[in-house]
């Protein structure tokens, strides 16, 4: 069944309408229409399942309240979206990871040579290898790759330095080349 986009932005702002008044039906919809997507998100940003359904649901809940605030400027997503990233931000901000960062003679990667090493590996194995950085590497690996954020803006955002920011981002590309090297070295002798 074909629906023309102009039939579902028309739905999708009578479901933010709805949400707007508080009408449990219209949080259902919006939670149906966009939650296997913000998970998605969610997923991204942390160390397993059950903390990406935790960030979901407290991301929907901020959303439901905050959906008055929404003006119809922009993409209604992206504004979903932003709040799921911010929601995940604040759980690693509360947990306080006890990961330490060790302190290594650290080799700049150019993003051509990360892109050389996934060349053979499917999206799965990619985003395995990316859920399993540290959770500091993988929040500014995921601020700067996914969301586009600078290192000023990643730094005001987790309250640390624009230094950090990018030295956490130089450790993340290095400690995910070495994983993904390693994937395809057993990945090429397994299929020998």
């Amino acid at each position: 069944m074909y629906i023309s986009l102009s039939s579902f932005v028309n739905k999708l702002n009578e479901i933010i309408k709805g949400c707007q008044k508080g009408k449990q039906a219209s949080q259902r919809d919006l939670y149906n229409m966009l939650s296997s997507k913000m998970y998605g998100v969610c997923l991204q940003y942390c160390k397993d399942h059950t903390e990406a359904e935790d960030c979901l649901q407290e991301g929907f809940i901020k959303v439901f309240t905050s959906v008055k605030k929404y003006r119809f400027e922009g993409s209604f997503e992206g504004w979903v979206r932003r709040i799921m990233v911010n929601t995940t931000i604040e759980s690693f901000r509360k947990k306080k990871p006890t990961t330490s960062i060790d302190d290594v003679v650290l080799v700049k990667l150019e993003d051509e040579t990360l892109e050389q090493d996934v060349s053979g590996l499917n999206e799965k194995e990619i985003f395995d290898v990316i859920k399993d950085l540290p959770p500091k590497y993988r929040l500014v690996f995921n601020l700067y790759a996914l969301e586009g954020l600078s290192h000023k803006e990643i730094a005001d955002t987790l309250d640390i330095t624009v230094g950090t920011s990018k030295s956490n981002l130089s450790r993340a590309r290095k400690w995910l080349k070495n994983r993904l090297t390693e994937r395809m070295i057993n990945k090429e002798s397994a299929v020998c």
